[in-house]
Parts: C-alpha cells; structure tokens; sequence
C-alpha cells in the first residue's frame, strides 16, 4: 500500500522497515558519475542488486540507464528509469521476446543457439551483444562466481564461433562479485586474451557487474586508468559497466523490533523480521549482518541470539553481544541492508514484508510503502 507519510521521528518508524538514506546515495551516485565523466564511460544500475524506484528520479541524474536481467526488471526500467534499457538473460522465452526487443537498446545472448534461434526478430531493431565467459575466477564463494567451474553463464572460448557472429555489436563479460579494481585487471586480461581478436568489428563492451566502487578501500584512480587506457587501445568501443551493488552500498538498514526473550541454554531475542525472508544471503552466502552498537557473542556484557519470527528452525541471524540487556520493544539495526537484500525478501510463513521508507536530506522519513495481507495473498491462487 503506496503511503508517502512523513514523520520525523526515527522511534515512529514501522517495523520492520528498510530506510534508504537519500544523502547517501546521492553520495555514491556521484562517485559514479565522476567514474563516468572522467573515464569517458556509461554506467548503468544492476536492478538485480538495486531495485528502489522510489529513488530512480535521484539514479537518472547520475547514471546511463538500467541493466535487466528478463521481461518484468526491463519493464521496470523502462516505465520508472526512461533511459537506457540493456537486457541480458541466460535464456529468453518465446513469448517473451519481443516486447524485451521492443524496450531494449542492448539485448545480450547467452549462447550462440539463443542468438541464432531470436537473431531474425532482433536485428534492425535493437543493437546485440554476447556474454562470453573469461573464465577468470576470483570469487571466493561458489554461489555468486560467474566463472566457476561448470558455469552455465557465458560463452568459453572454445565454444566461441566466430563465424556466427554477422550481426553481433557487441561483447558483455562478468566476471566479479563485489571486488576491487585487481580482480577486473585480472579479468579483462583474460577477456582480452580469449575475445580481443573480435574487438575491432563491435561497437561496444559490457564489463559487467561486482565493481565495488564506492566502497571505501576501492582504488577509484586505478580504475579510471584501467578504463582509460582500454579506451586507448579501443578508441571506437563504447564502454559500459553495471555495478548494483555499488549504487545501494552503505546506504541504508534495516530497522526490527524485539517482540521477546526466551531462554534455552542462552537468551534468544524474537524480531519481527526474518533472516530466511528478509536477509536471505546472511543463509545462504552465509555472512554475518552487522548490527549497529553490538559485538561478538560475549565481546560486550549481554549476549543473545537474534532470531526471525517465522517458524524456520533455523531462522537464526547469529549471536550478538550488547552493553545493556535487550527488552520487549528494544530496536535492533541492520546494517547496510539496501542492496542485494531488498531485492530478494520473500513472504514466507505469512511473515510482513518490511516497509520502504526514504530518509531525506531534511532528517524527515518518507514512508514510501507499507505492506499488508494482500501482498501475500495475491502471490498465489
């Protein structure tokens, strides 16, 4: 339910809800502007990572366009975005496939059967591309490497088939997971070494995701030069990148209240949030959220287990300590919990969804939506 109330009291805040802080992300979409500006470059927001379109009146003041990853995330950007739309997906559907075509600047095939099976209802009008696989590999975790052994994304170079490629714009590679400029100079060497022969006949490249750039130890400068210099070497190819994660990063919480305390070998405080339904990746990658002014299991005084309200044995957000003992009604702060994390909440178990609320550059909170029963109700029939 849209509610755009405004309140100015962090205490009156629905729980649970997200808080995107606006100031913040203008802070990062101004690193990546000047990305952007000064390397002669387009980037465009990764909906996958970050898909807060209340926010998009601010992103388009900044960024290029939209990447996509199917039909529903492209007409998202094409209705709330209205600029660049750049789809890209292991496999289109059929009946699909030309409305993406019909919203798309950029669509970008997985595999030389996919190009050649829609090729005849893409050419003329939307610019195509390939995603070929570097086969660099410098992601640590096995659930978020796109160049991992067996990958099903992208084309290796021995599967590459030069002499399909009549019609082809373009090459998209993606290689990263929330990585510094060291693990892009590693890919994009491989990348040139397998496909740099191709480069001369395309009119652009798409170097993907995972570029952490407005993290506070990213080498920015090195990045510029590395992009830089690329551009030299390949003055004719427009250059994108789609980070999702570097345009949501540090920019807001999640805010959950205590409901209870139990006691069973230790003290376990109940929430109205849900690590299964609202922070999946703290199961699944797994990490530990950060939770604000707390410590390690007994870093500080009191120390409890934090669990969602859902009846998920292993719904468990992890072990925090904290100076003063927790109480029915107590606020509890997640950090860091606007990219990657809004995208993926579920209702499961019937649990609320969070509400979305925008904290402004006046201090005031902008309730952008609050959910209800119906939001469950109408995902199933």
């Amino acid at each position: 339910m849209k509610n755009n109330k405004i309140i100015n009291n962090f205490e009156n805040l629905p729980s649970p809800s997200f808080v995107c802080e606006e100031k913040l992300l203008e802070k990062n979409l101004k690193l990546l502007k000047r990305v952007q500006d000064e390397a002669n470059v387009n980037i465009l927001l990764a909906l996958k990572g970050f898909a807060l379109h209340s926010t998009f009146d601010l992103c388009r003041k900044y960024l290029k366009g939209c990447c996509a990853s199917g039909l529903h995330e492209a007409i998202l950007a094409k209705e709330k975005f209205s600029k660049e739309v750049h789809t890209y997906s292991p496999a289109f559907k059929d009946e699909e496939f030309d409305e993406i075509v019909d919203i798309s600047n950029h669509i970008v095939f997985n595999s030389f059967s996919q190009f050649e099976k829609f090729k005849s209802r893409a050419i003329n009008k939307t610019s195509i591309g390939l995603r070929v696989n570097p086969e660099y590999s410098s992601v640590e975790v096995d659930l978020y490497n796109p160049c991992g052994a067996y990958s099903r994304l992208g084309i290796t170079k021995v599967n590459f088939k030069p002499e399909l490629l009549d019609g082809v714009d373009g090459l998209h590679f993606h290689a990263l997971c929330e990585q510094n400029v060291d693990a892009l100079e590693g890919a994009l060497k491989n990348f040139e070494n397998s496909f740099g022969e191709f480069l001369p006949q395309m009119k652009w490249v798409n170097f993907g995701g995972g570029h952490h750039i407005t993290r506070k130890d990213y080498d920015v400068e090195s990045l510029i030069n590395l992009l830089k210099d690329f551009k030299q070497r390949y003055p004719h190819l427009e250059v994108y990148l789609e980070p999702g994660e570097a345009v949501g990063w540090q920019t807001g919480y999640l805010v959950a209240t205590v409901l209870d305390i139990v006691e069973n070998q230790m003290k376990i405080a109940i929430l109205d949030t849900s690590a299964e339904a609202h922070m999946p990746d703290t199961l699944a990658m797994p990490y530990r959220a950060d939770v604000r002014n707390s410590g390690l299991a007994n870093e500080k005084k009191y120390t409890y287990r934090l669990g969602g309200n859902t009846c998920l044995a292993g719904d468990i957000i992890g072990d925090y300590s904290f100076d003063e003992p927790l109480k029915v009604g107590d606020k509890i702060i997640f950090e860091d919990m606007i990219h990657y994390t809004m995208v993926k909440t579920t209702t499961f178990n019937g649990i609320k969804l969070p509400s979305i609320v925008i904290k402004k550059d006046n201090n005031c909170y902008q309730i952008v939506k609050n959910f209800g029963y119906n939001d469950y109700q109408e995902r199933l029939s």
